[in-house]
């Protein structure tokens, strides 16, 4: 059961009381918000190490946190604390992965490589890719072990989603160092499987029939001390997979069962195998209920491109605005004597202007200057999109940048174009439009 804030107040070092090296006013302020959640309690560089591990269990997350290894990349999955977002925000956001499976011929092998690395691109600074290869066989030795190694070869994380203990064996004998996620333990064979991923150090993907095996086989599993555990919700049916999901994550954080606090794995691939409408459609909703790895068959840019908005948007903190980075970004091959046109760092403004700069065909530098993440009156109401910052902006990370000096000035804020203009006596300002939709013609009345 929880602390509550008063508990964790008592065991609290005394002779330190209040000091703030944990950056909160005094000890009860503290304990308060581990007791929320919003604190770790190894913030207190104080605590004994006795009094650490009694509370480290009762302040941990109802959901563990896992470490998964993608390539030479890391990943997180688990940790969450509420059920919706805008409760407070979720911590770990959904990973994907595409498929090899051994009866797929030489050719289909290649096809799905390649339609599904190919979707890599970056949305607002964050990196859009497939994070995980699913390897599926029960049987065929050979060609899963040589899918196995072509998957560890593609600087992804590997899932290994056999029920078969030798073939696991086998080819994790071969991708040992890619600390694969070893998907296929199960009432039946879950302390072999606990042993291999024990010895392997690899998380451990627990399915079963119904939900009240797969409680059974996790409270036997934490019995031989694994908890390195990532739960199957199934590929009986989508209705089935979708109550797995929804009940695995209301019993950890409505209930605090620990025994179903762990992130889960979600085959929609099997689910809808050879219909990658539904696939999309099933990965969009367990992205939001509450898939923490969703496989598909493949992974391609129509699919991509929605699936990815939708897990950004559903993984930042609603606190906290969508931020574009502050810099330079020539746009239709433009080079240091195109035009430059100014904006904020506010996401939503920044794909708008870029995309109707990008369609005008002219060659132009979007200058994004840093307004807090604010769209452009927001942020110069707030006084973050001013003259005085706009011309520091100017001086320090353009003018080093570009040759041109003209300078296209958001049509909302006409108003600062004199004061802009004398604190930037080489540059030409100008007022652009009122609205994006109306930069083609203006850029190309310019030019």
């Amino acid at each position: 059961m929880a602390l509550k804030g008063l508990d964790i107040f008592k065991l609290l070092p005394k002779e330190h009381a209040n000091c703030k090296e944990c950056g909160f006013p005094t000890c009860m302020a503290f304990a308060m918000k581990v007791a929320a959640g919003a604190a770790e309690i190894t913030k207190c560089p104080h605590i004994s190490a006795d009094v650490l591990d009694k509370l480290s269990e009762s302040t941990a997350p109802p959901m563990k946190s896992l470490t998964v290894k993608l390539g030479d990349q890391e990943g997180k999955l688990g940790g969450e604390t509420v059920l919706f977002r805008h409760e407070k925000t979720f911590v770990s956001k959904t990973l994907y992965a595409f498929s090899l499976c051994a009866s797929y011929s030489d050719a289909e092998v290649e096809e799905a490589v390649s339609v599904s690395t190919a979707v890599d691109y970056a949305r607002i600074g964050e990196r859009m890719y497939a994070e995980f290869v699913n390897v599926y066989s029960d049987e065929d030795d050979a060609k899963f072990i040589a899918l196995a190694k072509k998957a560890a070869s593609l600087n992804r994380g590997v899932i290994l989603t056999t029920s078969n203990l030798d073939l696991a064996a086998k080819a994790l004998s071969e991708i040992k160092d890619a600390k694969p996620v070893l998907n296929g333990a199960n009432a039946g064979n879950y302390e072999a499987f606990s042993k291999l991923a024990t010895e392997n150090d690899c998380i451990l993907g627990v399915s079963g029939e119904s939900l009240d095996e797969l409680y059974d086989t996790v409270e036997k599993l934490e019995k031989l001390g694994n908890k390195n555990l990532i739960l199957n919700v199934g590929t009986k049916d989508i209705k089935s997979a979708f109550e797995f999901a929804v009940q695995i994550r209301r019993a950890a954080l409505m209930n605090n069962d620990r025994t179903f606090g762990y992130p889960t794995i979600v085959d929609v691939a099997a689910l809808a195998w050879g219909n990658e409408t539904l696939q999309a459609a099933l990965a969009a909703l367990f992205t939001v209920k509450y898939g923490s790895i969703v496989i598909l068959q493949k992974m391609y840019y129509a699919k991509a491109l929605p699936l990815y908005g939708l897990r950004q948007n559903l993984f930042t903190d609603p606190q906290k605005p969508m931020r574009q980075e502050a810099g330079v970004y020539p746009l239709n091959k433009a080079d240091e004597n195109a035009p430059v046109f100014l904006t904020v760092d506010f996401a939503l403004t920044y794909f708008v202007v870029s995309g109707e700069l990008e369609r005008s065909g002219v060659p132009c530098n979007l200058c994004i200057c840093d307004a807090g993440g604010y769209s452009v009156l927001t942020a110069w109401a707030a006084g973050k999109f001013g003259a005085t910052s706009i011309a520091k902006f100017v001086t320090e990370q353009v003018e080093p940048k570009i040759k041109s000096r003209k300078l296209v000035l958001p049509g909302k804020v006409a108003v600062l174009k004199g004061e802009l203009q004398d604190k930037l006596p080489g540059w030409e300002v100008i007022v652009g439009p009122n609205e994006a939709v109306s930069l083609v013609n203006f850029i190309k009345a310019m030019a």
